[in-house]
């Protein structure tokens, strides 16, 4: 099996899409001698900030000495990205080696499991096979019926900030899809909680004093900004002073303080980490696509925002970040996505949109989502590539301006590629 035989056998069209239930992902684990059983966990859901939280933990823990693992979704530019050992991403050997190896056994079940059990599955056997101390490991969705959350008690349940999103399968309230994310805190674990409203905090009080789990929430009190460039942010939390973040914008000043937390709680537990490794860990973390800098002339920047949350992170990055630069704006969405939500409140900061469509079945095509930006009195272009859109933003782009480039995430790898491409005079 080569790489793109197993990709196609992991992304078949005949299989399911996201269907919640465990019973699936279970049988098929239980053939394959349950690998999940051996690794110890960070379990991390949560609606926004969970891949940032779960790249910062996995960064601390590696700076710690232990073997990590770190398992997320989606993917920017290689799917093999999606699962890691200490920031090294399976090669394309091993996944095909694996894919050959759970095939048979996926193939044998009495119903075929779905695309993210699969990978999954592949991952938790990439983990035990190199012997991971320990994997941070983020839910694909909602928490109770996510794949992931058939394995043990984890050292660590962490709930990131929680918004509406994937309502028809979560639930149309904070509170609901609170409730269905609670479902990772499980017996005599550990749980952290990002800062939400009396209700939504009340679900998961309830659900550790249900499991017997110890809950602490995460310290926002003695977050404190320090300063903040597009190289990284300095900040203040608890006892630690002067630390140094690369990943950009307030809200992650507060996923910051959820890793933190976690951390503290990991140390209380007896994990031999230091402060030093909290430090060095927060200071290496790359977490690629969130409000990254890729060009500095002009500035170019990318973000995979897509929701309210999101979208709300992203205004306070344009005015805390890109004030007084005309700002050309490169996007794609898909077609099933809130996109005005996208754009209602990123319009008045918006010198130009440029149109790309993104390379998912589901994306809006170009000229359609330029029609629809139409309303908000700005000149839009409908690109043909990818390729061209990047070209354009870098030409009409001055050099006091800037480009963001922000909708979907499967639209990012292809802007990173094409930047690549371009001469250096662009």
């Amino acid at each position: 099996m080569n790489i793109d035989e197993a990709l196609h056998y992991i992304h078949a069209v005949c299989w399911k899409g996201s269907i919640p239930g465990l019973s699936r992902i279970n049988a098929l684990l239980d053939k394959m001698g349950h690998p999940e059983r051996s690794l110890k966990f960070v379990h991390v859901t949560g609606t926004n900030g969970k891949g940032s939280t779960c790249a910062m933990l996995a960064s601390i823990l590696h700076q710690a000495g232990y073997r990590t693992g770190l398992y997320t979704s989606p993917y920017i530019e290689r799917f093999n990205e999606r699962m890691q050992i200490d920031g090294e991403m399976i090669s394309d050997e091993e996944l095909c080696d694996i894919t050959a190896y759970i095939q048979p056994m996926a193939d044998s079940i009495f119903e075929q499991p779905t695309e993210f059990e699969m990978v999954t599955a592949v991952g938790f056997e990439f983990f035990a096979r190199h012997h991971c101390d320990i994997v941070v490991c983020e839910v694909g969705m909602g928490g109770e019926f996510d794949a992931t959350n058939v394995i043990l008690p984890p050292e660590v349940a962490v709930v990131c900030n929680i918004g509406l999103d994937h309502t028809e399968y979560l639930g149309d309230t904070l509170e609901k899809i609170a409730q269905t994310k609670a479902g990772i805190i499980k017996p005599g674990c550990e749980a952290v909680i990002y800062r939400e409203t009396p209700s939504v905090e009340a679900v998961f009080e309830a659900r550790c004093r249900q499991v017997g789990a110890h809950l602490t929430k995460a310290d926002f009190d003695s977050l404190q900004l320090i300063s903040r460039t597009l190289a990284g942010q300095r900040f203040r939390w608890g006892r630690f002073d002067q630390v140094e973040l690369p990943l950009l914008g307030e809200h992650q000043l507060r996923n910051a303080a959820v890793a933190l937390t976690t951390a503290t709680v990991l140390q209380k537990k007896g994990w031999n980490i230091t402060d030093g490794d909290i430090r060095r860990g927060l200071a290496q973390v790359r977490w690629p696509g969130r409000f990254e800098l890729l060009r500095e002339d002009p500035l170019f920047i990318i973000d995979g925002g897509h929701n309210p949350q999101c979208i709300e992170a992203l205004v306070k990055n344009i005015r805390d970040y890109l004030a007084d630069r005309p700002l050309t704006v490169l996007t794609g969405v898909l077609g099933d996505k809130d996109y005005h939500c996208m754009y209602a409140n990123v319009a008045p900061y918006v010198r130009e949109f440029l149109t790309v469509t993104p390379d998912n079945p589901r994306a809006l095509q170009a000229p359609a989502l330029a029609e629809y930006l139409r309303r908000f009195e700005k000149p839009v272009t409908a690109c043909d590539t990818v390729a061209d859109g990047v070209r354009l933003a870098l030409e009409h782009t001055g050099k006091d301006g800037a480009v963001l480039c922000y909708g979907s995430l499967y639209m990012l790898g292809d802007v990173k590629a094409a930047l690549r491409a371009m001469p250096d005079g662009l």
